[in-house]
């Protein structure tokens, strides 16, 4: 007989933590979720899934524009954020009700509290203790938000996701890829969108091409951006509005603030530190090495919580290796090496490997860049660019890098990085045979190298 009273409890049912936990169940372990939230976490609930459905409702209204360029005569057409909000509610809560019966197929029992760690095999929920042989801490980030004079009156992406009303006009605070998602939605829908950024473009940290040919598009569709500016305030006027005062010295009015400066770590107060389990100083995040265990060897992290690569796969597979190392006797360490990924901007941005800033600092590198109008708007005359780009290390030929700007950017970028993990050359591309009219076919169509800066 065991001396605790479960092989696994799992802190956060999210999409990392729910893999792991039904794994270990089918592997025949005795586990517990304990859950403070919906079933399904961020990305199922907060995040990616109703992010996107909001990204399909937003892009019917170009879909209707370009509609007349193909004949059709589209007659009067009126759009209702409500039903819109109520159809991703309905849809969101079908998928809350799948997690919850994964769960239950693998006999793992769901606990819904805040749970704390009181010790290396202690956890509190609801007033009881309970023991356990290891701990998983899967709790994820949060948005994060800064200390400024009526801070209170902002929203975060949590809240954006389920406001009563279509703001007229709203005020993003922040240039990463949940801002820029969130003002292709509000724009396309027909709100006045002012992004506030800190920086001198969008997007930090991705390829500089990407940076600047989707602020391009988005200041086409109507988005400003306001470049090297912060906010120092926000006031509630009597009319319910906000004046948002920033450090120019000018002021926006608006309907909403909505900040997405980043997300942070969800550890505050769930008794980590105290069980001796080390965080980063800086963020909070849960320190561990390439199998996801702590420094406490009761105790193991995956997804956004230990801030490695913040993306929902990333966090399965993190799972996923914990439970067949664990409870399957298959050692397996997550590989976080070429991970694609998606901004799911309009247009929409995919990109896997590296940039190439962090090419050249590797090494002498091939870059081949390509700019046209996507087929689908020669004939709705919609002046919206793709943008593709493929970085290949000069010695070897082998391809390190792909960036995309453009309709089906992130479905085109799935594939490409499959190539790109399996370290495929410029010559494997050249070699296949594209698939003709799509816009796919340019990635393996390129021919001509830009000539080299650091050459010239």
């Amino acid at each position: 007989m065991s001396d605790f009273d479960y092989d696994l409890i799992t802190l956060g049912a999210g999409s990392g933590g729910v893999r792991a936990s039904r794994l270990a169940g089918g592997y025949g372990a005795k586990v517990a979720v304990i859950e403070e939230s919906r079933i399904g976490g961020t990305c199922v609930m907060r995040g990616c899934v109703p992010k996107k459905l909001l990204i399909y409702g937003a892009h019917v209204a170009e879909d209707l524009e370009d509609a007349k360029g193909y004949g059709w005569s589209v007659g009067e057409v009126r759009f209702d954020w409500p039903t819109l909000i109520a159809n991703k509610n309905r849809e969101l809560d079908r998928l809350e009700g799948i997690y919850r019966n994964i769960l239950r197929n693998n006999k793992v029992e769901l606990i819904e509290g805040r749970g704390r760690v009181i010790d290396p095999h202690t956890v509190e929920v609801n007033g009881r203790r309970l023991t356990t042989k290891r701990i998983l801490v899967a709790v994820g980030g949060w948005p994060m938000l800064p200390q400024i004079p009526g801070i209170s009156h902002a929203i975060t992406s949590n809240e954006a996701l389920d406001l009563p009303q279509l703001p007229k006009d709203i005020v993003i605070v922040g240039g990463g890829f949940i801002a820029v998602e969130f003002a292709g939605i509000f724009r396309a829908l027909g709100a006045s969108v002012t992004i506030v950024i800190r920086a001198d473009t969008i997007l930090r940290g991705f390829d500089q091409d990407i940076r600047a040919d989707l602020a391009v598009e988005l200041e086409r569709k109507g988005i400003r951006i306001r470049r090297r500016t912060e906010v120092q305030s926000i006031e509630k006027q009597g009319d319910g509005r906000l004046s948002v005062l920033l450090t120019t010295g000018e002021t926006e009015t608006c309907d909403q603030v909505m900040y997405a400066t980043g997300r942070v770590p969800n550890t505050k107060g769930l008794g980590l530190e105290e069980a001796g389990v080390a965080l980063d100083p800086r963020s909070g995040a849960v320190k561990v090495d390439a199998y996801s265990r702590t420094n406490v060897p009761s105790i193991w992290a995956v997804g956004d919580v230990t801030d490695r690569i913040n993306l929902t796969p990333v966090a399965i597979r993190e799972g996923a290796c914990f439970a067949e190392t664990e409870f399957n006797n298959t050692p397996m360490s997550p590989d976080h090496d070429a991970v694609p990924s998606a901004v799911f901007s309009q247009p929409p941005v995919g990109t896997v490997g590296l940039t190439e800033e962090a090419a050249r600092a590797r090494g002498k590198v091939d870059v081949y860049v390509t700019r046209f109008r996507p087929m689908k708007y020669t004939l709705s005359g919609r002046e919206e660019k793709t943008m593709m780009k493929l970085i290949v290390d000069r010695a070897t030929q082998v391809v390190i890098g792909a960036h995309m700007v453009g309709p089906d950017a992130p479905e085109i970028i799935q594939g490409i990085g499959i190539a790109v993990k399996a370290k495929l050359t410029k010559k494997d591309f050249d070699s296949t045979v594209g698939i003709h009219p799509t816009a796919a076919e340019e990635f393996v169509t390129l021919r001509t190298p830009l000539p080299d800066p650091e050459e010239a």
